[in-house]
């Protein structure tokens, strides 16, 4: 291979539209603007979803619902769970999405004080309930922030 000979793929490249240049060319006369109107004019300009003066769709249609932008996604895990999703005892949000205990992506996962904790756990880098993180210590576990 050669510098010279260095060339892009076929079909890579496409020429540029030369509108206006004779009927030929199958973009002369009205260079694909069609016939009369705005669009047709120089400088013919309108804002997107302008519908001539009547009631754009956008504004027709009814609104529902609200995303809160400040809103913030929990989920909770009992005891029992917690216990499940147990890897070489210790517990974290990548355990839980590992096992599937908690789905999507939530911010803050707190655990709360449902069920039994049987073994020793070391939970880390979520929210705990008091009564939960009795009963974690109370099994000879410990919660870490």
């Amino acid at each position: 291979m050669k510098l010279n000979t260095i060339a892009p793929a076929e079909g890579a490249k496409k020429d540029r539209r030369r509108v206006g240049r004779g009927i030929g060319s199958g973009l002369g006369k009205t260079a694909g603007r069609g016939h009369k109107g705005q669009h047709a004019r120089s400088g013919g300009y309108h804002k997107v979803g302008f519908e001539g003066g009547q009631m754009p769709l956008q504004r027709r249609i009814p609104k529902r619902g609200f995303r809160n932008t400040l809103g913030v996604r929990s989920c909770e895990v009992t005891l029992t769970q917690l216990e499940n999703a147990a890897i070489d005892g210790v517990v974290d949000m990548e355990g839980l999405l590992l096992r599937r205990i908690v789905r999507g992506n939530p911010d803050v996962v707190k655990v709360i004080m449902t069920g039994e904790l049987t073994q020793a756990i070391t939970v880390r880098g979520l929210r705990v309930s008091a009564g939960a993180k009795a009963a974690i210590e109370n099994a000879g576990g410990k919660v870490e922030e």
